[in-house]
């Protein structure tokens, strides 16, 4: 009779449960069933759980919980960064670099696209001045003085005229000049400077920098 007893508690206690599923009974006590919402926090309680039901490690984060990707709440399902925890300023990074060597080619690219600047540059500043003093009428001035000191009785033909010295023509050719031996020269030092920095970065290990970059 005892042993029927035993049978019928083991077979009523596997066949309870809801939609038929067999659940464990343990002294004719049914364990509470697992919680259908997550806990506050967003991380299980593997405590709560039957014995005998797989549970997940502790530490795992819940589906739907707050603070995991995704949850309602969060804007476009990112968790939030935490801010700086002092008075609102970033934090700084820093990085000490080491240039060791520069490339005597790309030197040369670069130091003569910008000595073709700088003569571009000097060349429409120089046809921009001479028009300006032009128009104010410094040339014409300055050559009429010339001639009345230098004429003699009034005879202007063998007087000093500027304007063949300083006429527009012969003053934008000098200048187109100065522009070519400007390029010339900057391209050549330059490349040379980078010789001789990777020699003495040889020795001495380059020169240092400290980038800084804030969070």
């Amino acid at each position: 009779m005892s042993g029927a007893t035993g049978a019928g508690g083991a077979t009523g206690g596997l066949a309870g449960g809801p939609g038929g599923t067999a659940q464990q009974s343990y002294g004719g006590q049914t364990p509470p069933p697992p919680p259908s919402a997550p806990p506050a926090g967003g991380f299980s309680q593997p405590t709560t759980y039957a014995k005998g039901q797989p549970t997940p490690p502790r530490g795992t984060r819940v589906p739907g919980a707050p603070g995991t990707p995704g949850a309602p709440g969060q804007s476009g399902g990112q968790p939030r960064r935490p801010g700086p925890s002092g008075g609102g300023t970033g934090r700084t990074r820093k990085a000490r670099l080491r240039v060791t060597k520069a490339d005597p080619w790309s030197v040369m690219k670069v130091s003569f696209l910008l000595s073709l600047a700088l003569g571009v540059i000097i060349i429409v500043a120089a046809a921009v001045l001479w028009m300006t003093l032009d128009g104010l009428g410094v040339f014409s001035s300055l050559s009429s003085t010339l001639k009345d000191v230098t004429g003699s009785g009034g005879d202007s033909s063998g007087a000093f005229d500027l304007m063949d010295y300083i006429g527009f023509g012969k003053v934008m050719l000098f200048t187109v000049l100065i522009a070519l031996v400007d390029i010339v020269l900057m391209t050549a030092l330059a490349t040379l400077a980078a010789f001789i920095y990777n020699s003495a970065a040889g020795f001495t290990g380059g020169i240092e920098l400290t980038l800084a970059e804030e969070d």
